[in-house]
């Protein structure tokens, strides 16, 4: 699955997303152990949001990034663009989805104008897209100067004494719950092969450079294996 390449792994990754919109949230509990929670809050501080801001909010899926903006900054405008219009669908019905502009949304070829958003946020999307500088390129396009984008997803899980555990866990623990919670299996045995076969946290900050972004850097979680990225357009 993770051999996919362009319109072929689009389609694949479009469409395991909309099968599994239902047991999204619940699995990303059982698989963080709720740490997921907090990296979320995390990327929304790093947003720097007023209640004036508007913020874009990429691969929203069921809207949890997006409802913690609303949270933290009452006010505050947010567009949750995603390509699986199940997940969207889903969020829709959750508290505060009636706050939310929800908009089918290519990461490729955003339908917004330039210089249009004040933060741009994105959980999960990285690794998933076909064309990363290419995403990059059109999350700069339509972020307003001195405008930030916060980047959440997993990385490869680095080379210490706790590697064997996480590899356990990303190739037996998570499969073995995507079945027994969701149905779909294979949905869950994707992600954590695209998870090993991300970019490292290095990689990926040098790839935000190299699209534009200024003053970009990073945090990792939960043992090295989720890192939150942010940078500046200029």
């Amino acid at each position: 699955m993770t051999t996919l390449q362009g319109k072929e792994r689009a389609a694949y990754v479009q469409g395991m997303f909309d099968r599994i919109a239902a047991r999204y949230n619940l699995m990303n509990r059982l698989m963080t152990f709720g740490q997921d929670m907090r990296w979320r809050r995390f990327v929304i501080r790093q947003a720097k949001l007023t209640p004036d801001s508007r913020l874009l909010d990429l691969a929203t899926g069921t809207g949890d990034i997006a409802f913690e903006a609303l949270r933290q900054v009452p006010g505050v405008q947010v567009v949750g663009g995603d390509f699986s219009l199940g997940m969207m669908r889903v969020g829709q019905y959750l508290p505060l989805g009636d706050k939310v502009r929800w908009s089918g949304t290519d990461a490729l070829n955003l339908p917004f104008a330039d210089e249009t958003f004040d933060a741009i946020t994105a959980g999960y999307l990285i690794r998933n897209v076909t064309d990363i500088p290419r995403a990059f390129a059109e999350q700069r396009r339509v972020l307003k100067p001195g405008g930030r984008v916060i980047i959440l997803d997993t990385t490869p899980p680095p080379n210490n004494l706790l590697r064997p555990f996480i590899l356990i866990h990303l190739r037996y623990i998570i499969p073995l719950l995507g079945r027994l919670i969701s149905g779909n299996p294979d949905a869950y045995k994707y992600l954590p092969d695209s998870t090993q076969a991300f970019k490292t946290p290095d990689e990926l900050a040098a790839l935000m450079r190299a699209s534009g972004f200024e003053n970009v850097a990073y945090q990792r979680f939960m043992f090295g294996t989720m890192a939150v990225h942010w940078g500046e357009r200029r």
